[in-house]
């Protein structure tokens, strides 16, 4: 197959999140398995061109009249396309935002960028048979494909499909942006792209596209209740027959205890020597007193509410009074980053917090910790569990979304991969966390949680395998007509 995607962010050339991830490694597990594709992303002012080997190509894009240049470059077997306008794009410090505040002129940056990839099969010659759309950014692509591309033979024979990484953020603009942005007021209709008298750029992927895909299958669930559907679930509900739920994946070869270049030792289920060197260098490199026999839990994330900081606020003087060491890398709200650097100094025998992000400190936190602790409000896929499993370090988790999918909850004997709770509150997570620290006292269940959560196969290759069958059964059904 001939697969287009087209994403706002795409690592290694720019991430804020996992849909950077998903759409840098996504492509290259479907080149892997013989599929043509090709990605497009805009090439922000942070990427430089000579840094990543990008190439400058004689061919530009057009959208509504405006040009755009494009340079080219791989992500192992794909090819990915970079799209170029200093208005827009080039001139920003951020992707989306600045100093905390989004760009006024988002709705018109993405729909220009969105027109300008659909542009591609024009400029270049690629006719995809798949259209594959991720996140509000690149919503709006699934009207455009039937709705201003409608007449182009790649247009009629391909099949979009749009995968929702996060509902939580889904693209509201004002209502008087529909002409800024060139749409229709035919759209602005509650069938299509009206909420709540605003302007909803999710929906546009939600209503117009074949086929929707979300992070993890339990997220695919969750999304159709009030309680996670935002506002969308009635509407999700109503195209349940074409909502999948695929695990995300990760990069195995990034995230191999084996072969981590940030870890002060190697190590694999058959041999953890290593292990206990990584918790004794993190410990050193902490400051927090070196024990073997203490639990050391882990915490690497945004310190927001939808990861459940609060619930870990709340506990925090419970958890102090523990014989258990806490180490947090994170920013957010400076609240909580008050909170847990004021904690770190009033008991640094207990406490590590680390503000802001280090990659060579997540690797060397999931490396050296016990335990990881992930007490989410609500997880679409999270990849850190993902990390802890095939790390050794066992993941204590609020069984929601994709951590419900993944950790399997330890029964007190040979099954288990880790320790879950489901009440979203204090209490709950405190509970589990006292039941993984009595586990650990017995060396031979740890054991057996560790060996079996680095033995569960989270690769690309399973994920790309999933998508490829989806792409497939949809190419032989009729096309959307909304």
């Amino acid at each position: 197959m001939r697969i287009l995607f087209v994403a706002s962010e795409v690592a290694p050339f720019s991430k804020t999140g996992g849909l950077g991830d998903v759409a840098g490694a996504l492509p290259a597990a479907l080149a892997a398995r013989g599929h043509e594709v090709a990605v497009v992303t805009p090439r922000y002012g942070s990427i430089e061109p000579a840094a990543h080997g990008l190439e400058r190509l004689p061919q530009a894009v057009h959208a509504r009249g405006e040009g755009a240049a494009l340079f080219r470059g791989k992500l192992g077997g794909a090819s990915v396309y970079l799209v170029e306008h200093e208005r827009y794009f080039g001139h920003r410090s951020g992707l989306y935002s600045e100093h905390g505040r989004d760009y006024a002129d988002n709705a018109q940056r993405f729909s220009f960028f969105v027109r300008a990839a659909l542009d591609l099969p024009r400029a270049l010659g690629f006719a995809p048979d798949i259209l594959h759309l991720h996140d509000w950014q690149a919503a709006l692509g699934a009207w455009m494909l039937r709705h201003e591309h409608g007449e182009a033979p790649w247009a009629r024979a391909a099949r979009s499909v749009y995968t929702i990484h996060n509902l939580a953020y889904q693209g509201v603009f004002p209502k008087e942006l529909m002409p800024a942005v060139g749409l229709p007021w035919e759209v602005f209709r509650y069938e299509a792209m009206e909420f709540y008298d605003q302007l909803n750029f999710m929906k546009a992927g939600l209503v117009f596209s074949d086929a929707i895909t979300t992070v993890s299958p339990t997220y695919a669930r969750e999304i159709l209740t009030p309680e996670h559907g935002n506002g969308l679930d009635a509407l999700l509900r109503h195209r349940t027959k074409d909502l999948t739920g695929i695990l995300n994946g990760i990069d195995d070869e990034a995230w191999d205890p084996a072969r981590d270049r940030f870890l002060e030792g190697p190590f694999s289920a058959a041999d953890l020597s290593g292990k206990a060197r990584c918790k004794k260098a993190l410990q050193l490199e902490l400051g927090l007193p070196v024990r073997a026999d203490v639990t050391l839990v882990a915490m690497v994330g945004r310190l927001a509410e939808q990861k459940g900081i609060d619930l870990v606020a709340a506990a925090l003087h419970e958890i102090m009074q523990m014989d258990l060491q806490l180490t947090l890398l994170g920013s957010g709200s400076r609240d909580y980053e008050a909170l847990f650097t004021a904690a770190s100094r009033e008991r640094p025998d207990r406490v590590a917090a680390r503000i802001g992000f280090d990659e060579r400190l997540a690797h060397r936190m999931e490396g050296g910790a016990d335990a990881f602790l992930m007490p989410s409000r609500f997880e679409p896929c999270g990849l850190n569990q993902m990390y802890s499993l095939r790390y050794g370090t066992v993941p204590i988790v609020r069984a929601v979304g994709g951590l419900e999918d993944t950790v399997e909850d330890f029964d007190g004997y040979r099954s288990g991969t880790g320790f879950k709770f489901r009440e979203y509150h204090p209490a709950a997570m405190v509970t589990a966390l006292r039941r993984a620290l009595d586990v650990r006292r017995d060396a031979r269940a740890w054991r057996g949680l560790v060996e079996r959560g680095m033995a569960q196969d989270f690769s690309w290759r399973r994920s790309a395998v999933a998508y490829e069958r989806l792409f497939e059964g949809l190419l032989a059904r009729p096309p959307v007509r909304a």
